[in-house]
């Protein structure tokens, strides 16, 4: 009953194992993002430094969440693929539970407009 699996080729279709682990850390939803980089605009004070984070907590991306060891490799995934979709995805503003009610019908009714009446 030994012998290989018929169907090896499953499991190149998986995530990779740095992908899988990527996932499992705690990201912020794209509203948290949102609200954060309209507060950016507002006030920009320097990180303070923490010796948990990849370098100290300098060096971070906020549209992607993600701290990086230094300036060059931020700068370079700055550039990246990536960072460009999540810049693009947060341009507009993430949909609200008014809207999701609304594509439910749960919203207020549309009748359409009042016509005249004599």
């Amino acid at each position: 009953m030994g012998g290989k699996c018929p169907h090896r080729s499953v499991k190149k279709r998986r995530y990779s194992h740095k992908t899988h682990r990527r996932a499992k850390f705690l990201v912020k939803g794209d509203d948290m993002v949102y609200d954060g980089l309209n507060k950016a605009d507002e006030q920009t004070k320097p990180l303070p430094p923490d010796q948990d984070l990849p370098g100290m907590g300098q060096f971070y991306c906020l549209h992607c969440d993600r701290y990086f060891n230094n300036a060059a490799v931020r700068d370079d995934h700055f550039k990246t693929k990536r960072h460009r979709r999540r810049v693009k995805l947060l341009m507009e503003a993430p949909h609200t539970q008014l809207d999701a009610d609304l594509a439910a019908g749960m919203g207020m009714p549309d009748n359409g407009p009042k016509l005249m009446s004599f």
